[in-house]
This record gives structure tokens, C-alpha cells and sequence, in this order.
């Protein structure tokens, strides 16, 4: 029982000093989450050898943040914003998946495997008008 809590004070003092930084840095505080978890797990090796367990929680968390996401949204901005959403937004995933499958295909890759990769490449930061 004791493992428990000492992963539970590892994830939490990850997290309270990574938000803030990135908070300082100008970035998100779910960047803060995700660099947090990158530095305990891969990194460093503190956690990571319970992903059955935590995987439930993992879940949960996103559940979550969905929804409290979902409570946030107001249906009136997001009507207006519907042309910057889905006409830039559209563009930014036709042309970063096109950039991946090219360069998978550069590579030497079979088709099918250039198509996922592309797909899967979506990782370039949204359009500047798009930004809040």
C-alpha cells in the first residue's frame, strides 16, 4: 500500500512543478502535464512499471478533461468561429498529413504505411489565427 502512495506523491510533485513553469514559459498547463509525465517515465524511470494500473486512472483523467472541455464551450463562439475551426483546421490536417506521407514515402515506405504515418504526423501547432 505504501507503493501507492509513493507513486501518487511522485505524480503530484511532478505535476505542481512542471504546470507552474510552463505556466512562466507561456504554454499550457496540459503541456506542463505531459512534459511532467515524460520526465518521471521515460526519462528518468521513476514510474512506469504499473501501466495497468495507472492506465485506469490515465483513463479517467481524460474523461475528464473532456468534459470539463465540453462544459466550457459556448455554441454561440463556436458558430462563429466555425470557418476559422473547420476551413483552417481542415487545411492544417490535409497539409501536415500530405508533409508526413511524403516524407514517408521519401523514406522508402509502402503506401499503406505512408498513409498512416501521415496521418499520425499531425503535430504542428495550430494556425496563428486559430489561437486563443
Amino acid at each position: 500500500m505504501t507503493e501507492y502512495f509513493i507513486q501518487a506523491f511522485i505524480y503530484l510533485t511532478a505535476a505542481v512543478v512542471a504546470v507552474p513553469l510552463a505556466k512562466r514559459l507561456g504554454l499550457g498547463s496540459v503541456l506542463g502535464y505531459l512534459v511532467a509525465g515524460v520526465v518521471i517515465g521515460p526519462v528518468t524511470g521513476l514510474v512506469g512499471q504499473e501501466t495497468a494500473t495507472i492506465q485506469h486512472f490515465a483513463e479517467f483523467g481524460v474523461v475528464m478533461m473532456l468534459f470539463l472541455v465540453g462544459m466550457e464551450l459556448d455554441p454561440k463562439s463556436l458558430w462563429a468561429m466555425r470557418i476559422r475551426l473547420l476551413g483552417l483546421g481542415g487545411l492544417q490536417v490535409v497539409l501536415t498529413s500530405a508533409a508526413g506521407m511524403a516524407i514517408a514515402w521519401w523514406m522508402g515506405l509502402q503506401w499503406q504505411t505512408t498513409v498512416a504515418v501521415g496521418l499520425s504526423s499531425r503535430c504542428l501547432p495550430p494556425p496563428l489565427c486559430c489561437r486563443p
